[in-house]
């Protein structure tokens, strides 16, 4: 009868272990999960502000793309007076050799601001899409975690302890 005792109680001071072990278990598993999530948001509001710093760049860049532009239009139409002969005196100054020599050099320019300008609206594009998948995936995670929240929740019963 003793022995009966001392097993019921070793059993059952077993069980007691058992589930204090698990419940430490499971909050070592939340903690570490939080601290994940928090490490997680963190890089995303990195990444974030990478792509906000590069698009702001690359705006600028644009900006002084077009200003150049107009710039480069503007002495063309000057140019192109001059080889017209519509500009009067500065005509003279100038031989025709020359001015075709700077009309095409103005052409090559426009050309290379243009592909530039290109380039700079491709990567425009590129990071608006990564700021869009950056959203998704933040949304695909706030919905598994919402998911895994409601799956814990049915897999409890009411005493807390986590069903089989």
């Amino acid at each position: 009868r003793k022995q009966a005792t001392e097993y019921s109680t070793s059993s059952s001071d077993e069980e007691f272990e058992s589930k204090l072990s698990l419940m430490h278990q499971a909050k070592r598993a939340l903690r570490k999960r939080r601290k994940l999530e928090k490490e997680t948001k963190q890089l995303i509001k990195q990444e974030e502000l990478k792509r906000l710093h590069k698009a702001q760049a690359v705006q600028r860049q644009l900006e002084e793309l077009e200003e150049r532009q107009r710039a480069l239009e503007i002495f063309g139409v000057e140019l192109e007076r001059e080889l017209r002969g519509e500009a009067g005196t500065q005509s003279s100054t100038k031989d025709e050799n020359q001015m075709l020599h700077e009309w095409f050099e103005l052409v090559m320019e426009k050309n290379k601001l243009m592909r530039y300008e290109s380039e700079l609206l491709i990567i425009a594009q590129e990071l608006e899409l990564e700021d869009h998948q950056s959203r998704l995936e933040q949304k695909l995670r706030e919905k598994m975690a919402i998911d895994g929240e409601s799956k814990g929740t049915m897999c409890s019963n009411p005493q807390g302890q986590i069903m089989p």
